[in-house]
């Protein structure tokens, strides 16, 4: 089943974006929960299911086809009731691309066939749901949607509601299907009738009341007797086997009613055989028809499902055009949005362009949602191309050809590269092949080597990128390098955001909004301190970094100018720490109200005060 694939018709997905925007897997343990196609999938059927991922992995570049998969979509999303009993009859369909792909190598077996008449009974009120509907893509899959009456027929005429697995044992073929199947079925059964008849008539005669009748796959039908009762044996018994405890035998009308059973079972066996095999041969002539039934009933799924999605978590149609801009109106992370309690994602705007919004340079603390932003950026793009909503207010998209990331790295020791390494082979990569259609997400670009390479490299990778010569792509960067952000004096296209972030009581909160500017400070004391780093080394980080910003101007930092103190100088951070002392003493004076205060509550204050003041408490 093998499809031409015209890479003209969809946006290019590399591995490293695939990964890096966990669109089928997640990074961190490989598994689909935390995906995006975890968070979207809403399908009822495998079918659909390997439809969706195909989508998501294939999104498409033509605007035209875009917007006939949204109108779809948007048409299911406002008709509640007809949609849901889409769902509805959908839950339960068997695999039907399977299943017809095993049909067409002949490897069907009855319960096979019994599953496709479950498929075959749901076509017509599939097709019947779907009438309802005018837009021109669902019109188009009603039309092509084919009812097979004849097989149908065939197939609920000739299989028996519980078939067995096996094909060769027999009790597949219903009564009534064919003549001699009927004769060789009521042959044995009556056969079976009289040996169980036999059984009470062999009692009565012999007057042996534990006289039985039985068989075995060695001896065939035998009549079984105790010892104790062997006098009572008839002449005309004819002894089979014996056993420990009783005797076996037959006699001349049991062996003759054997050998009919088991010939017409046999009979029985061969011919519904090789009826099945017909059978399945006639159902192969339908492989065409089910594997396109198959399909359709795929894009059903698939586009119910992004409706479904779209109602329940507020999704918005994107407008998607010709045009460069990127405008995202209260854009939220699909996957994240998810695994938050509700309302408590913070959505963000986006807005980039060709012109004066090329590339956003994103600064603020790790943790604050750098790389939750970028990414969630991307996803809404390519959400937007695979013809679904989009988790915002409004978005509009101008077509994008490529993907690239570059978030993050490791070292790949099977191939002898560093981390840096991997990180500017991935750099080159995107530099090679980006085009001015192309949406790049690049974090921390040049952190993997020393302060002043690594910023030299951000710096002239971002006039690479903003030249219209070179690339002139649609950018998140993302980085630490906040002397970077000085290139938006001199660099037509390139402008500051940052995540806002609060310090409030010495704790950092953050706030996880994007605003315009750059960051007024990187917080990474504080998120060291929030990651449970011990409190000796984030006062230590404290008092160099004080000493850092008093005393280096624009020379490079050297031992000497952060080495520890010698023993009786008062440190940076004890006298910081008095400090702090002294505000604590001065914010709770400032509390007091002298009105509302008696004497001794006075007195007792003014001890804790004088006792925090010399630092014993």
């Amino acid at each position: 089943n093998i499809k031409p694939y015209n890479v003209e018709q969809y946006m290019i997905l590399d591995q490293t974006a695939r990964r890096n925007l966990e669109l089928t897997e997640t990074i961190r343990d490989r598994k689909r929960k935390g995906s995006l196609l975890w968070a979207i999938d809403r399908t009822s059927t495998a079918m659909g299911a390997r439809l969706l991922r195909i989508w998501v992995e294939q999104p498409l570049i033509d605007i035209e086809d875009i917007k006939f998969r949204q109108n779809a979509i948007a048409e299911l999303k406002e008709n509640f009731i007809d949609r849901q009993e889409l769902i509805r009859l959908l839950k339960n369909i068997y695999d039907l691309e399977r299943l017809s792909g095993r049909l067409a190598l002949g490897q069907v077996n009855a319960r096979d066939l019994i599953a496709l008449i479950s498929v075959l009974e749901k076509i017509e009120p599939l097709k019947n749901s779907l009438s309802s509907f005018s837009d021109p893509y669902l019109k188009k899959l009603f039309e092509e949607l084919t009812l097979l009456p004849n097989l149908l027929e065939l197939l609920k005429e000739s299989i028996v509601d519980d078939p067995p697995i096996t094909i060769t044992e027999g009790g597949i073929i219903k009564q009534g299907f064919n003549p001699q199947v009927d004769e060789y079925q009521n042959a044995t059964k009556y056969g079976k009738d009289w040996i169980l008849n036999l059984e009470q008539q062999e009692r009565d005669k012999t007057g042996i009341k534990s006289l039985k009748v039985g068989y075995n796959r060695v001896f065939g039908y035998y009549i079984d007797v105790r010892k104790s009762n062997l006098d009572n044996v008839p002449d005309h018994y004819i002894r089979r086997q014996t056993l420990t405890n009783s005797e076996r035998y037959i006699t001349d009308e049991l062996k003759e009613m054997e050998e009919k059973i088991l010939g017409a079972e046999q009979k029985l066996i061969n011919l519904e055989y090789e009826l099945f095999l017909k059978i399945r041969e006639e159902t192969m002539s339908y492989v065409a028809e089910l594997k396109n039934n198959a399909q359709i009933i795929a894009q059903i799924d698939v586009l119910s499902s992004l409706a479904e999605l779209a109602d329940l978590e507020n999704y918005c149609q994107p407008e998607v055009n010709h045009e460069f801009d990127i405008k995202i109106n209260s854009g939220r992370h699909p996957v994240v949005e998810q695994m938050l309690e509700a309302g408590e994602f913070v959505p963000n705007d986006v807005y980039l362009n060709n012109s004066d919004k090329k590339v956003m340079i994103l600064t603020g603390p790790n943790m604050a949602g750098k790389s939750t932003y970028m990414r969630q950026t991307a996803l809404i793009v390519l959400l937007a191309q695979i013809g679904s909503f989009v988790p915002a207010d409004s978005a509009v998209i101008g077509i994008t050809d490529r993907i690239f990331t570059r978030v993050g790295a490791a070292d790949d020791l099977a191939a002898g590269q560093s981390t840096f390494m991997v990180e500017m082979t991935e750099v080159a990569q995107i530099m090679r092949n980006s085009t001015s259609r192309s949406l790049l997400i690049l974090d921390e670009i040049g952190r993997g080597t020393g302060t002043y390479d690594g910023l030299s490299i951000a710096w002239s990778v971002i006039e690479h990128i903003v030249d219209e010569q070179y690339i002139n792509a649609r950018t998140l960067f993302a980085t630490h390098y906040h002397e970077l952000t000085d290139i938006v004096a001199t660099t037509q296209g390139v402008f500051n955001c940052h995540i806002t972030a609060t310090n409030q009581d010495g704790k950092i909160k953050f706030l996880y909004h994007i605003e315009e500017g750059a960051a007024g400070q990187s917080y990474g004391i504080e998120v060291a301190e929030l990651a449970g780093v011990p409190d000796s080394v984030v006062n230590r980080s404290r008092n160099i970094l004080y000493q850092l910003e008093k005393d280096n101007k624009g020379r490079r930092l050297t031992i000497k100018n952060v080495a520890r103190p010698l023993d009786g100088q008062l440190d940076l951070f004890s006298a910081a720490q008095t400090f702090n002392q002294s505000n604590k003493v001065i914010e709770r004076l400032k509390n007091i109200d002298m009105d509302y205060i008696s004497p001794v509550d006075a007195r007792n204050i003014l001890e804790e005060l004088i006792a925090e003041a010399k630092g014993k408490k």
